[in-house]
């Protein structure tokens, strides 16, 4: 076994066509935390989410954005404690989001996309969470 180096994840990137829209959308909807502003001069140009602990989502304006199923990376998950609380929350703004469904990994989980369409899942771990179980084994999909 290879000496393990990786903390955890530190950031994922995604662009938007808006910083302000998007910007709305992940503080004003989902409730994460705006760390800081990207500047180029007097040019807002993207900003950094606190997502908990270490992690992070950076985003940044691009003109030209289209998300696709075929997207080497296909979505970003987010956890909460509260589901129930999220669903009623990103309803309350006038956003989309499917109701929760238990997954076959044991998690309930939920989806939305953000303004640009790069899909988020949110999940809320379970005691019986496979990601929490001891390693190896095999989950059956049924999708």
């Amino acid at each position: 076994m290879s000496e393990r180096f990786i903390k955890q994840v530190a950031h994922v990137c995604v662009f938007a066509q808006d910083l302000a829209k998007t910007e709305a959308f992940y503080v004003d909807v989902l409730g994460l935390e705006k760390a800081f502003d990207f500047n180029r001069g007097e040019d807002w140009i993207g900003f950094y989410l606190a997502t908990g602990g270490r992690t992070f989502v950076e985003v940044f304006r691009r003109d030209a954005v289209q998300f696709a199923d075929s997207n080497p990376i296909n979505h970003l998950c987010f956890e909460t404690e509260d589901l129930d609380g999220l669903l009623a929350q990103v309803r309350a703004k006038g956003v989309a989001i499917t109701d929760k469904k238990l997954g076959v990994d044991g998690t309930w989980q939920a989806w939305t996309a953000d303004p640009d369409g790069a899909k988020i899942e949110i999940f809320q771990y379970t005691p019986e969470s496979r990601q929490f179980q001891p390693h190896g084994g095999v989950c059956q999909v049924n999708w």
